[in-house]
Parts: structure tokens; C-alpha cells; sequence
């Protein structure tokens, strides 16, 4: 990604290049935006007219990449992002701003265990999330709290974010998410008991012969048994450089 400054801004914001029509300001010492934002962004099933809810938005990477994929495809949709950290909610908004998209996309500080109360129950046909992975002291808890907050369970849990899809999400809304294969029986067992029924799954691998380190899912409220594993989406050839499908989800010619 392109990076650049601009000089009327504090030097901890960075204004970085999307490569897709858009540019997202970013705290270079709280939790910038990583690849898996950027596959989520891409796996979620996007429709024409969809009512979007991005939780736990950090710099509201997700929203402006799918605002992309949804202008690209010549879909109306309208998105909304949710963050409880002022610092990292208001770059979105002046993200939002810096690409005209006040009117697309919406962002808030606000924390994902009252969204219901906030938006009301059923207001959205799709809703993502890319989540803290860590349990309490799993991993290092890194000394910055934003970047702390961004991979532990400090603000809210698996189970706070699975209690707000189902609220959230209208009957037959979708929910997708990107989280770590170790999580993944909690996961699917936490969706069921939510009424949000598991459809499709694919694992991520750094490289083709190591062991996957994310899983993209998506799940529909009220949906009958019935899930889709797709094969495996492998980050890097042998070489360290991009797959060949990678290059063509950043959308980068090869």
C-alpha cells in the first residue's frame, strides 16, 4: 500500500492508499488495518440494496473496501461502522469524509454489546466483523492499549459478538467473520446456539505447506444446516511473494 502524509495532520496519522479509488488515515502506533480485513472485506456476500454493519470498524478498513466492491459491481448498499475507541472512530469518520462517502457510510463510536439499542433489533441484512482472536492473557498483550484492545478480549468476547449478530441481523441476514482456526469449534458452536447457521468456511494459509492461521466464515440467522468448506486460500508463494489470487484480491495486475 502507498503511503503518505499530510502536513496539516498530527504525525501519528498516516493517510494510506486502498489501491481502490479510496485512502484511509490510520494511527501508526494504535492497530492499523491487516490482510485479514482485507479478505473478510472480499468474502463476505455482498448483495445489491444491503443494509452493511461493520463491528468493531477500528479505522473503518472494511466498509471503505467493500463501499469499493459494492461501486465496482454497481450495487446500492449502505454501510455502517461501529467502533468503541474515539481515537480509531474518528479517523473513520474523517476517512469517510476525505473520499465523499459521508452519505454511504456512517461511523460511530459505540460499543458492539448495546448496537442492538443503538440501531435497533433486525436493521441490517449483513454484518461483519474481523475480532480481537485472543482470549484474556493469550498471545502478548501488547503495552498499547488500542493494539491490545484490537487482538485481545478486552472490550468484548466471541460470545458479546455473536449475541449482537443475531440481534442485529434481520431473518436470513448475513453474518461473516474472520477469526483463528484454534477458535473454531467455539465458533461454529456459538453460531448454532445463535441461530446463525455456518454456510460457508474457507481457511487461510500463510503458505501452502504450513498450518492455516485464519478462518473466513459465514454464517445466515435462521439458515438450514448445510455449510460449504471451499479450498484452501493460500497467502504466499514459496518465494514470499503474493498468490497469484491474492494479487488479484488487492486487485494488482501480475
Amino acid at each position: 500500500m502507498r503511503q503518505g502524509m499530510d502536513r496539516r495532520k498530527p504525525k501519528m496519522q498516516r493517510l494510506d492508499d486502498l489501491e481502490n479509488g479510496y485512502r484511509i488515515w490510520q494511527d501508526p502506533e494504535g492497530f492499523c488495518y491487516g490482510v485479514d480485513a482485507v479478505l473478510l472485506a472480499h468474502y463476505a456476500t455482498l448483495k445489491d440494496g444491503d443494509r452493511v454493519l461493520d463491528m468493531g470498524t477500528g479505522t473503518g478498513a472494511i466498509p471503505l473496501i467493500m463501499k469499493a466492491i459494492a461501486r465496482d459491481a454497481g450495487f446500492k448498499a449502505h454501510f455502517t461502522g461501529i467502533e468503541i475507541q474515539k481515537a480509531a472512530a474518528d479517523l473513520a469518520v474523517q476517512s469517510a469524509a476525505l473520499n465523499g462517502l459521508e452519505n454511504d457510510i456512517h461511523f460511530i463510536q459505540g460499543d458492539i454489546k448495546e448496537a442492538a439499542g443503538i440501531f435497533g433489533a433486525a436493521s441490517f441484512s449483513l454484518v461483519t466483523c474481523n475480532p480481537p482472536y485472543m482470549i484474556g492473557s493469550h498471545g502478548l498483550v501488547s503495552a498499547a492499549s488500542a493494539k491490545a484492545a484490537a487482538r485481545h478480549e478486552i472490550f468484548c468476547t466471541l460470545e458479546d459478538i455473536l449475541t449482537a449478530a443475531e440481534k442485529l441481523l434481520e431473518v436470513n441476514g448475513r453474518f461473516a467473520m474472520v477469526h483463528r482456526p484454534f477458535r473454531l469449534a467455539e465458533i461454529i458452536t456459538g453460531l448454532t446456539a445463535h441461530h446463525l447457521e455456518p454456510k460457508r468456511m474457507r481457511l487461510v494459509y500463510p503458505f501452502a505447506d504450513r498450518e492455516p492461521t485464519m478462518v473466513l466464515i459465514e454464517a445466515v440467522r435462521g439458515g438450514r444446516p448445510r455449510m460449504e468448506v471451499g479450498p484452501p486460500l493460500v497467502i504466499y508463494e514459496k518465494d514470499s511473494r503474493y498468490t497469484d489470487e491474492l494479487l488479484e484480491i488487492y486487485g494488482i495486475n501480475h
